[in-house]
């Protein structure tokens, strides 16, 4: 496998925009639709979405995902056909394992305040299983600085689970010039949800910005002069 760094920057990634939401999707999602980006190793969808208050999407199916949601700012309101009723908000990591089928609805919790979060989602490694949810506050693990598992297969501890033994989801909210090592993977993808980075031998990122590295070996990560918030998928 060859070693490649694919910088990916927040205005070539496709857009939606309507009324009440603005979102940027890392790869092809919906009507945006490119055969040549379908995802990066086991992650296919990243979709960065902003919610004006007293909207949000209502109730809709999936099936045989695992998909973890991240606020940035804001509050989200789940909903699901399993009975599970939560209101999200910035550090609460939420998982959400579709299988067998579930219906959902997020909605802004506000009635006049945008929410902001990222949506992820990646294949499980065992289909048609019962569906589930967790959800888990690591606010604390977070202000220790550094990267810690925000999602994880492999058993991290203060992770939420995920049903695929091949992927973690790392987060961390950097101070100003604070580097921390990139974990190492077949499959990496770096996103900078907040402020701006630096990826060793790779580029600035800007807020918004993607780093997509395949083989590429551990890197060093520098957050910008006012810090950063980075979500890192690593996938084997």
């Amino acid at each position: 496998m060859s070693t490649e760094v694919d910088i990916r920057t927040a205005d070539t990634r496709p857009h939606t925009r309507i009324s009440w939401l603005d979102s940027r999707h890392s790869f092809s999602f919906g009507s945006h639709h490119d055969p040549r980006n379908t995802g990066h190793g086991l992650l296919l969808v990243s979709n960065d979405d902003r919610v004006r208050g007293g909207s949000g999407f209502s109730t809709h199916p999936h099936q045989d995902m695992e998909i973890i949601t991240w606020v940035l700012s804001g509050r989200l309101q789940h909903k699901d056909s399993e009975g599970n009723l939560g209101e999200l908000y910035p550090g609460l990591a939420q998982r959400m394992s579709a299988g067998t089928g579930i219906w959902h609805s997020e909605m802004n919790a506000s009635t006049h305040e945008d929410v902001h979060f990222v949506q992820m989602w990646v294949p499980p490694d065992t289909e048609a299983v019962s569906p589930s949810y967790e959800q888990l506050d690591i606010n604390a693990e977070l202000g220790k600085g550094g990267l810690h598992p925000i999602a994880s297969g492999q058993g991290h501890d203060a992770a939420i689970s995920i049903r695929q033994r091949k992927a973690v989801l790392w987060g961390g909210r950097l101070q100003a010039s604070e580097s921390v090592t990139v974990p190492d993977g077949r499959h990496v993808h770096l996103f900078v949800a907040v402020g701006s980075a630096d990826l060793e031998e790779g580029a600035v990122l800007a807020e918004g910005d993607a780093a997509r590295l395949t083989g590429a070996g551990p890197r060093t990560l520098t957050a910008g002069p006012g810090g950063a918030e980075v979500l890192i998928w690593v996938t084997t």
